[in-house]
């Protein structure tokens, strides 16, 4: 009988198959009860640190920044779009905040302006929330987009992030949403 380099010994195939069949028993006897659940980052918690940008898996990351369009101020001089100090309030490159021109900034009517996120372009690094947070009313955030996302079962993120904003929540939830404040912590 000829030996195939490339072919597969039956009995290796068994092998794999069972230790594949148990390793999916624990898994599944970990998994949460009522439900899968997924990765995702809780607004309220998270301080910004860029570590969503270095540390997922996939390259650019699953988290991705999106705007409350109802927490918005439409403003001219925006603090997640523009650099502070900027000398002029246009859409050149050395005046923006976002390092790859992830977020566009379109006129709506003197003074307003409506700024979007480019999801395609934009690495989860925070800076334009961060500036957002504190120079603007934090209409911008960092989401896990659950459509780019591989659901690791231990998030490379989750462990990196120093402000434990990372958590399970079940699938069918899928994100946390930031909300205005009213005397109190953001809604869900």
């Amino acid at each position: 009988m000829t030996s195939d380099p490339n072919r597969f010994p039956r009995r290796d195939f068994i092998r794999a198959a069972a230790a594949l069949g148990v390793g999916g028993a624990v898994w599944k006897a970990a998994a949460p009860a009522g439900g899968a659940t997924v990765w995702q980052i809780d607004p309220e918690k998270c301080v910004q640190c860029g570590q969503c940008a270095t540390h997922c898996v996939l390259n650019p990351s699953a988290v991705k920044c999106v705007h409350s369009y109802e927490i918005c101020g439409y403003c001219d001089l925006c603090g997640g779009y523009l650099q502070p100090g900027a000398k002029d309030r246009d859409t050149g490159a050395e005046n923006e905040l976002c390092p790859v021109s992830a977020i566009k900034r379109t006129y709506i009517e003197d003074p307003f302006f409506q700024y979007t996120i480019d999801e395609d372009l934009c690495v989860g690094c925070g800076k334009c929330v961060k500036g957002c947070a504190l120079f603007g009313n934090g209409s911008l955030y960092l989401q896990v987009k659950q459509d780019l996302c591989v659901h690791c079962n231990e998030c490379a993120i989750a462990r990196a992030c120093p402000a434990d904003a990372f958590r399970r929540i079940p699938a069918e939830q899928g994100y946390l949403l930031k909300t205005r404040r009213q005397g109190g912590p953001a809604q869900e």
